[in-house]
């Protein structure tokens, strides 16, 4: 089994856990940009953990033959605090780079005019550097906060398909579906959805256009909650080229769109999922 972790904090995790991943079948990430629970007083904070998440977490994930991929932004929560709105003029450095796939986290965390004015920026620098879009949905208000996260994707023009929408649950997910952007659902231990819900979700809306990820951060959570969801889709009926669907080719074909996805084995140079999708490749 192979598994595409779309949406992991690893910098909020041990090597031990890429060594546990790598035996459940996790072959590949994308750690987006947040929150570190503590906020950030300045630009350079933020430039110190860009750096990070380009270089030294991708040797991390490589030690253990996990493929390593970021997505950046200015985070919702942090889009409030004004001694990091520089943070907006430094991304298109950054977005340059290879191993950026997508411009992520953006969205709502209070739904706040800075919120607004940050979101509609970066979904301006995602059409401007051709990535895809992963947008974060907020805790509370869930529902208002998707359909206003929904409404500002159309205005901005970027297509559906370059957008995925994360976090999602059962009130959310229709919205989602009907809209074409590609839908993202966090598995965590206590919140968020769990591993039998997921399946539920999946039973109801299909396996087309759906990510699973454990979001795994420095709170209580799980890097192992792809697996748990893998086992028990096929407990619940699912044959293995649906897994395989949820768990590898969806990330894949979301991420792919960056055309800087490169999945070949970080440790040994082969092909071992079959895909490397880069621009001119």
């Amino acid at each position: 089994m192979r598994i595409f972790d779309p949406h992991i904090h690893m910098t909020s995790r041990t090597t031990d856990d890429y060594e546990r991943m790598r035996a459940a079948g996790v072959r590949a990430v994308v750690e987006p940009a947040f929150w570190l629970g503590q906020p950030r007083t300045g630009v350079g904070s933020f430039l110190d953990y860009f750096d990070a998440l380009l270089g030294w977490e991708p040797y991390r994930a490589a030690q253990y033959g996990i493929s390593h991929h970021c997505a950046l932004a200015l985070n919702p929560k942090e889009a409030n605090d004004p001694r990091c709105a520089e943070v907006l003029a430094e991304l298109p450095r950054y977005l340059l780079k290879d191993a950026v796939v997508a411009v992520g986290e953006v969205g709502y965390d209070s739904m706040t005019p800075a919120e607004d004015k940050a979101f509609e920026s970066q979904l301006a620098l995602a059409a401007e550097y051709d990535l895809p879009v992963l947008v974060h949905t907020p805790h509370r208000d869930k529902v208002a906060g998707t359909r206003r996260s929904l409404d500002v994707v159309r205005a901005a023009g970027i297509p559906p398909e370059r957008v995925l929408v994360d976090h999602l649950n059962e009130p959310t997910v229709g919205l989602v579906a009907d809209s074409g952007c590609w839908m993202g659902f966090s598995i965590y231990p206590d919140t968020k959805m769990t591993p039998g819900r997921m399946v539920a979700v999946l039973r109801a809306h299909g396996t087309a256009r759906m990510l699973v990820n454990s979001a795994a951060d420095w709170g209580r959570s799980d890097p192992l909650k792809t697996r748990e969801v893998a086992a028990e889709m096929l407990a619940a009926g699912f044959g293995d080229d649906d897994v395989d669907q949820v768990l590898w080719r969806n990330p894949v074909a979301f991420y792919g769109q960056s055309g800087r996805l490169d999945l070949g084995s970080p440790d040994t140079g082969a092909d071992y999922a079959g895909n490397t999708i880069k621009r001119g490749g």
